[in-house]
């Protein structure tokens, strides 16, 4: 048989705990809220940004992504890379 757990709170009404839980529960989806509004989206660029970014060609950053220098995200025919990763990937070089 299992066995059960009882805790009792005292000096505590039951009105009283769910008022300062749904308090709680509030004060952390706020916060957690303003996080999520701070939080930029990930910007991805075009082959034709890289390029015009960096002063080469079209076929420099292709060759750059076979080297694994870039990292491609493709969406059918769409070739983007993430800025973010760009940026890190110059501050290895």
């Amino acid at each position: 048989m299992r066995e059960q757990k009882t805790i009792q709170l005292l000096n505590v009404t039951p009105d009283e705990l769910k008022n300062s839980i749904i308090k709680d529960v509030r004060v952390e989806f706020q916060n957690l809220t303003e996080i999520l509004k701070q939080r930029q989206p990930e910007e991805y660029l075009t082959r034709r940004e890289l390029a015009e970014i960096f002063k080469v060609t079209l076929p420099t950053i292709s060759d750059w992504s076979k080297k694994g220098i870039l990292k491609p995200y493709r969406l059918g025919n769409l070739v983007r890379f993430k800025k973010s990763e760009v940026e890190k990937a110059l501050k290895k070089i």
